[in-house]
C-alpha cells in the first residue's frame, strides 16, 4: 500500500533523491518548503507543497496530521560561507528550531505520525582522531557536535508522543548532481586534485542510493529505531579517497591544499573538514540494513565519468 509522506529539505540533495524514490514507488508526498513556489515548480506531481520555515504558523500543521511517516531534511548548509557568529547562529537555528517546531506538531496532532525521521550528521562524534565511533559512543564537543546534540534533542522528543524516531547521522554524502563530490571534480578533472592537509583524517563517505536505500527501510520496516550512522562500513582516510578519486577519473593525486591555507580561508569551518570522524554503522547493519556501495572504487565507479 502506498504511504503518505510529509518531507522537509526536498530541494537539498538527499531530498531530491528520497522524493524521487518514494514518487517511483508509488507513494504520496506532502512537501513543506520556505519557497513553495519554487518548489513546487521542481516537484510538480507532489500531494502538496506548502509554506514551511521555524517558527511560522500556517496551513503545514494538518499535513502531520495522520502521516504515515514525517521525514525532515531541512537545514541550512554548512559550507556555503565562512563560519561568523551570525551564520553559526543560523545553521544551529535551522535545525533545532526547526525541528522543534515539527515536533511540536507532532504532539498537536489529533492522528500521531507513525514515524519521525531527523537528519543529524556524524559531526555529532566531533574530530575522532584514530578512535572508531559507532552509534553509542559519546557527543564530541565542538560547534557541530553542540549542534548535533540539540538537534537530536529536539527530535527524540516525538517519542513522548508514541512516534517511533530514527535518526540518521549523515556522513559525507557523494552523488553526481551536487556535494562534496561534485565540488571535487573540477581540481581534479584540470590535474590539481588532491587530499586535503596531510590526508591522515579519516573520510565517512556515504553513496546517495545508500542514504536513501536506509531513509526508505527506516520507513518500511517498523523494528528500525534510533540512531544510524549513514556512513558506508568501508572507511577510509581521506588520502586513500582522494587516490581513489584521481585513479576513477585517471587523473593524478598529488596536490595537497597545505593546512594552514585552509584554515585562513575558511576559519573554523576550515578547522572542521582537517578533522574527521572513524565512524561505522554498527546499529545500521543491526537493524537489517545492506549498503549497496561498500567499497569507494564501487561507489565512484558508479557516480564518476572519464
Amino acid at each position: 500500500m502506498s504511504k503518505r509522506i510529509v518531507l522537509t529539505g526536498a530541494t537539498g540533495l538527499i531530498g531530491r533523491h528520497l522524493y524521487s524514490a518514494l514518487r517511483k514507488r508509488g507513494d504520496q508526498v506532502v512537501i513543506l518548503a520556505r519557497n513553495p513556489d519554487k518548489a513546487g515548480k521542481i516537484f510538480s506531481d507532489a500531494e502538496r507543497v506548502l509554506l514551511w520555515a521555524p517558527g511560522v504558523a500556517g496551513e503545514w500543521k494538518s499535513a502531520i496530521d495522520g502521516a504515515d511517516a514525517v521525514v525532515h531534511l531541512a537545514g541550512e548548509p554548512i559550507a556555503e560561507e565562512r563560519w561568523t557568529e551570525e551564520y553559526k547562529k543560523r545553521i544551529q537555528d535551522s535545525r533545532v528550531l526547526g525541528t522543534r517546531d515539527i515536533v511540536d506538531a507532532i504532539a498537536a496532532a489529533a492522528v500521531k505520525p507513525g514515524l519521525l525521521i531527523s537528519a543529524s550528521a556524524v559531526g555529532f562524534y566531533g574530530d575522532t582522531g584514530e578512535e572508531e565511533v559507532n552509534e553509542n559512543s559519546p557527543a564530541g564537543s565542538d560547534f557541530l557536535a553542540e549542534t548535533c546534540i540539540e538537534w537530536e534533542r529536539e527530535a527524540l522528543r516525538a517519542e513522548a508522543e508514541g512516534v517511533r524516531v530514527v535518526i540518521s547521522r549523515m556522513g559525507i554524502v557523494l552523488a553526481e548532481d551536487g556535494g562534496a563530490l561534485e565540488k571535487l571534480l573540477t581540481p581534479f578533472r584540470m590535474f590539481a586534485g588532491g587530499p586535503v592537509g596531510n590526508g591522515e583524517q579519516w573520510f565517512p563517505w556515504v553513496h546517495i542510493d545508500d542514504v536513501v536505500g536506509l531513509l526508505l527501510h527506516a520507513i518500511d520496516t517498523p523494528e528500525v529505531r534510533g540512531m544510524l550512522n549513514a556512513v558506508s562500513p568501508g572507511i577510509l582516510r581521506n588520502k586513500e579517497f582522494a587516490i581513489a578519486l584521481g585513479e576513477a577519473l585517471k587523473r593524478p593525486a598529488r596536490f595537497s591544499v597545505p593546512a594552514f591555507v585552509i584554515k585562513l580561508a575558511l576559519g573554523e569551518f576550515g578547522e572542521t573538514l582537517l578533522g574527521g570522524q572513524r565512524a561505522h554503522p554498527t546499529r545500521t547493519l543491526e537493524q537489517g540494513y545492506r549498503f549497496r556501495y561498500e567499497t569507494i572504487e564501487k561507489a565512484l565507479s558508479d557516480l564518476v565519468t572519464v
